[in-house]
């Protein structure tokens, strides 16, 4: 099930999904450990009926410009509306509910509400501990040095009056949710093992009026700590939290230098949505996880909670591109400790906290051994720090990265090619399927290496930026010959070593990723090879079935729906943006631009959760999330996207003024 809402200040980490039950906990880093067992639910209790939230019917969405909930739901047999507003504090780490429920029948009563935590602490529900604190009045779980405190209050009281803890899982036990479907707790105090719990507290709702609660979890690495943030909540308040966190974030998000004006109302709203969603699966020391939905874990037993160089050197450049340097700069510090040792290059993928993630890639293979590794993903983080520089000029910055980054990630670049076609060595491509030298790599490195000669040259070492212009060169030139096919009119996807007679042989399969042979610069957008090539893109990858959408390559079986003529495989977020931006930058009039590109800005968000999450693909027929969702690289694709656009109307704006001037 997608994840609908999606609550985080860089360590602490919560997603809940559409039903708003909690289904991912991760603390204390974004994407790492996740403490979240089987979905944790809120429930609401009167006049003997009982029902859950995820039951409700219920429009799930967040207040404007925030990472807070404003979830609205109904339920006609309990005759009640119940609002949910919720966040992670911005700063401290505290997950925070306030439940306003109304009256619906005009009456007065009594409603009771109930939340429901099972937590596998660590991500196991071995050895954890649940228990009621008295001194406290309330419910902690615990194992070694991860702390969980759940709290409530209504009315100004703070303290749980109604609680319960057991075990879940095992024996057939059900869980403590079970126990509160009849309105009441029965107050087991400890439960060690497998346990969850459940809290419960009251509330007097006036006839066709509301009330208000309560529930907090504060989560820490000691007793001590919890307590102290348990008393920060009571002594500051619930409200006044949820109040900061809401004004912290519609500052951050105010804050920008850029601004996209000519977007239509309902694509700003995605575009604002889309920078929140993106900022809150970044990890505070800097490593941007991929997705942090952990249903994924049903196709291979692993997640998408995993830093690819890659993915965060395209999402830190979209984030700088709209006026938040701080995700790229906090990235590529990230990556400057990933470069130790003396490599040249980036691993596959990591964890948040830096270390080594999984891998399918060999390091021996054929018979001898091999680098397994994604070039691309080494390129572009020195591509993305030179865009940084082309538009900050920011030395001090770039000073400790210079020898650091560039110069050991070009000087791999430069060297680690095919010495008989001057193009890099094989390596794996970014949708980790395949070995060969593909023609996005390709593109990446020649944009890399231009990146580097310019920061070279600015940090006086001419010796070394004439080098790695020199091999920049040599690869556009090798890609003109080897990687470019007259019978076909495109480019190649990529050369697969082979052919005897020189090694490579050409695979002509049609891939959406052959946007990077313009995206990185080692092409015009409109140069006659590129238009050739990303017209047959979107003409053999477009959808002529169902909703559209463009699909990732001709027969793409990952996740696969239907294989067809029609249907060359599910349609992805990031390919059909792809297309956006580069008919935006081969639009000649305005008219031409909003023809081409709102089109597809519109698909995309019509495959946006009411809540504005972005799932990575879609169903080619329903149009409902296929594999996760949010995924980070889709909501910062479309805020890239958005940016282009805007900034092709405004050269497209100037360029009808000047024509007018010279004509008046």
């Amino acid at each position: 099930m997608p994840r609908s809402l999606v609550l985080g200040n860089g360590r602490l980490h919560v997603n809940l999904d559409e039903g708003c039950r909690v289904r991912d906990l991760y603390y204390p880093s974004v994407g790492s450990e996740h403490h979240a067992g089987a979905p944790s639910r809120l429930g609401f209790w009167s006049d003997g009926v009982f029902a859950w939230l995820d039951s409700f019917e219920r429009v799930v969405a967040y207040e404007a410009d925030t990472l807070v909930t404003d979830v609205v739901a109904t339920h006609s047999n309990l005759g009640i509306e119940v609002r949910l507003r919720a966040a992670v504090d911005f700063e401290a780490d505290v997950f925070l509910r306030q439940v306003t429920v109304r009256d619906l029948v005009g009456r007065p009563r009594e409603v009771r509400v109930f939340a429901h935590h099972d937590l596998n602490i660590s991500g196991t529900d071995v050895g954890d501990t649940a228990f009621f604190d008295p001194e406290l009045q309330a419910v902690l779980h615990y194992k070694g040095s991860r702390y969980f405190l759940i709290n409530a209050g209504a009315q100004g009281r703070a303290g749980v009056r109604l609680y319960t803890t057991g075990r879940t899982g095992i024996h057939g036990l059900a869980g403590t949710w079970a126990d509160a479907e009849d309105g009441e707790l029965s107050g087991h105090a400890i439960e060690q093992g497998a346990v969850d719990s459940c809290v419960g507290l009251s509330l007097a709702v006036p006839a066709g009026g509301q009330a208000t609660g309560h529930v907090w979890m504060c989560v820490a690495t000691a007793y001590r700590e919890v307590k102290a943030l348990d008393r920060m909540v009571r002594d500051t308040s619930p409200e006044k939290l949820l109040d900061r966190t809401r004004k912290y974030w519609r500052g951050w998000v105010n804050s920008a230098s850029q601004r996209v004006e000519s977007l239509p109302p309902h694509l700003l709203e995605l575009y604002t949505r889309s920078l929140l969603i993106t900022r809150a699966l970044i990890d505070e020391g800097g490593g941007v996880i991929a997705a942090t939905d952990r249903d994924i874990l049903e196709h291979a037993r692993d997640t998408y909670c995993y830093v690819w160089p890659r993915d965060g050197a395209l999402v830190g450049s979209a984030l700088d591109r709209a006026g938040y340097p701080h995700p790229l700069r906090q990235f590529l510090r990230f990556c400057m400790e990933r470069f130790g040792g003396g490599r040249g290059y980036l691993l596959h993928k990591y964890n948040p906290d830096g270390s080594l993630g999984s891998s399918w890639h060999p390091w021996f293979g054929d018979g001898q051994p091999q680098l397994p590794i994604q070039e691309d993903e080494t390129a572009l983080v020195v591509w993305a720090l030179g865009e940084y520089f082309t538009h900050t000029r920011d030395t001090e910055f770039v000073k400790p990265l210079y020898h650091a980054v560039v110069e050991k990630a070009a000087d791999f670049m430069a060297s680690w090619r095919d010495h008989s076609t001057r193009l890099p060595r094989p390596s794996w491509d970014l949708w980790e399927e395949r070995r060969g030298v593909h023609t996005f790599t390709v593109a990446a490195v020649h944009g890399g290496l231009r990146a580097a000669a310019d920061i070279a040259e600015e940090f006086g070492e001419t010796e070394k930026a004439q080098i790695y212009r020199v091999a920049a060169r040599e690869m556009r030139a090798a890609a003109d010959e080897l990687l470019w096919s007259e019978k076909d009119g495109r480019f190649a996807r990529q050369l697969v070593p082979r052919s005897a007679r020189w090694g490579y042989e050409r695979d002509m399969t049609v891939d959406a990723s052959l946007f990077g042979l313009w995206a990185f610069g080692m092409y015009e957008p409109d140069h006659p090879r590129v238009v050739s090539t990303m017209e047959q893109v979107r003409d053999t990858l477009w959808l002529r079935k169902g909703d559209g959408g463009m699909a990732r390559y001709q027969r793409d079986y990952y996740q696969c729906v239907e294989i067809s003529d029609e249907v060359p495989g599910n349609p992805w977020i990031i390919c059909t943006l792809w297309m956006a931006d580069w008919q935006a930058r081969i639009a000649r009039s305005a008219a031409e631009l909003d023809a081409t590109v709102l089109p597809l800005l519109d698909w995309v968000q019509r495959h946006a959760l009411r809540s504005g999450v972005l799932p990575e693909q879609v169903h080619p027929h329903t149009g409902e999330p296929l594999s996760v969702a949010p995924l980070t690289w889709s909501h910062a694709a479309f805020v890239a996207s958005c940016l282009t656009y805007e900034e092709a109307r405004q050269v497209l704006t100037d360029r009808r003024h000047r024509r007018r001037a010279e004509t008046a």
